[in-house]
């Protein structure tokens, strides 16, 4: 028999504002103030020119100015999504340019803000530094089609792998041969300065070439791999596309190439430190935390399945997670949307989330079998499921 824990009384009381404390001490922790000031490279000899582009990038560039040292020279300009360019914190001085563009498929304005970003490259030297800003989201907020492509007919692929429930490995493998910025491109037109890249992952495995499209990483994907990609899905694309996949002709830059001799990359932040946070907070409330993964993926009504089918088998004593207990994870799921005469809350029209849709999946489980039933030291029917974008957290 293993020995009670005491549970926090307020877990009990408001167990809502208890998952909602679990999801911030997450957040938290990948707050670029706080994890950005480790790995600032030196100073150059030459200027240092800011480039960037995410949900996070504002967040992160405010950062950078805060940390910067004020008589050294910084410039520059990084993209975010609408809405999410925070107060600049007090007594920073504003020296980087924040613009704002949509997510999760491209507009005009993110169009305008990566030719910019692309223009601000020309006449570095080696002397110089470019600091580029990188989170989840980039991908859709840095978008230059690739030579021949028009911003509509991109616009509409992104709008299919969106809806096609393809993962974010498979649409960004597409997006970096569609792109003239992304899939190392950005790191090519840096040369010859030195490129440090500080980026918060978003995507299963923290893979740096997948987070945002990784537009300074060198990429291991090819043409074929997107055009296969683009017919698993039955993504309608143009006889031009099409041919210049096939011919290679919008082909990316591959590990080995010299144009990544003077680059870096540094991952200021991690869904796994995030889980890491939430369970420590859950722990200092006398519960015990189980982090499945960070890697989740699928079908986010079945994922949700999953997590009900856990807690239920918890409750029941029939797991190897003791309770009291919190179960977490964090992962990159999809909603495949299919066209259907009912529509409830968005299904049907690709307005569900794949958050939302997590949330239902575990709803329905728990109910279906049963698990209307109350635990000793608490509800079992507390569930939670937050996202930052398409990163969900359950």
């Amino acid at each position: 028999m293993r020995d009670p824990i005491s549970i926090h009384p307020d877990i009990a009381s408001n167990p809502r504002t208890f998952l909602r404390q679990l999801f911030d001490a997450a957040v938290t922790r990948a707050l670029p103030l706080e994890n950005t000031p480790a790995f600032l490279p030196a100073v150059p000899p030459g200027r240092t020119l800011v480039l960037g582009a995410g949900k996070a990038a504002g967040a992160m560039a405010h950062a950078v100015e805060a940390l910067w040292p004020q008589d050294a020279p910084l410039s520059g300009m990084v993209v975010t999504r609408y809405g999410h360019t925070p107060q600049r914190p007090e007594g920073v001085l504003p020296r980087l340019k924040v613009v704002e563009a949509s997510h999760p498929v491209p507009d005009a304005a993110g169009l305008a803000a990566a030719e910019e970003i692309l223009t601000l490259t020309k006449g570095l030297t080696k002397d110089d530094l470019v600091l580029c800003l990188i989170s989840g989201g980039g991908s859709a907020l840095l978008t230059l089609p690739a030579e021949g492509l028009s911003l509509a007919e991109k616009q509409r692929i992104n709008q299919g792998l969106l809806k096609s429930g393809a993962n974010i490995g498979e649409m960004n493998c597409v997006r970096k041969h569609l792109s003239r910025i992304k899939g190392g491109r950005l790191a090519a037109a840096c040369a010859p300065a030195k490129v440090v890249t500080l980026a918060i992952s978003d995507v299963p495995g923290d893979d740096p070439s997948v987070i945002a499209s990784g537009p300074t990483v060198p990429d291991d994907t090819t043409c074929q791999d997107a055009l296969a990609i683009l017919q698993r899905y039955n993504i309608e694309i143009s006889a031009a596309v099409k041919q210049a996949l096939e011919s290679g002709a919008w082909e990316s830059p591959k590990p080995g190439d010299a144009m990544f001799a003077n680059t870096s990359v540094h991952l200021i932040a991690t869904p796994q430190q995030s889980l890491m946070a939430a369970a420590a907070l859950a722990e200092s409330k006398g519960l015990r935390a189980y982090v499945l993964s960070d890697e989740i993926e699928g079908e986010s009504r079945e994922v949700g399945k999953v997590h009900a089918a856990l807690a239920r088998a918890s409750a029941h004593g029939k797991s190897p997670f003791i309770k009291p207990c919190v179960i977490l994870s964090g992962g990159e799921t999809t909603v495949t949307v299919r066209t259907c005469r009912r529509i409830l809350h968005g299904i049907g029209t690709g307005t569900a989330s794949a958050n939302w849709r997590m949330g239902i999946g575990r709803r329905h489980r728990w109910h279906r079998r049963g698990g209307r039933q109350r635990w000793r030291h608490g509800d079992p029917r507390h569930l939670a499921s937050g996202a930052t974008g398409r990163r969900q957290f359950g």
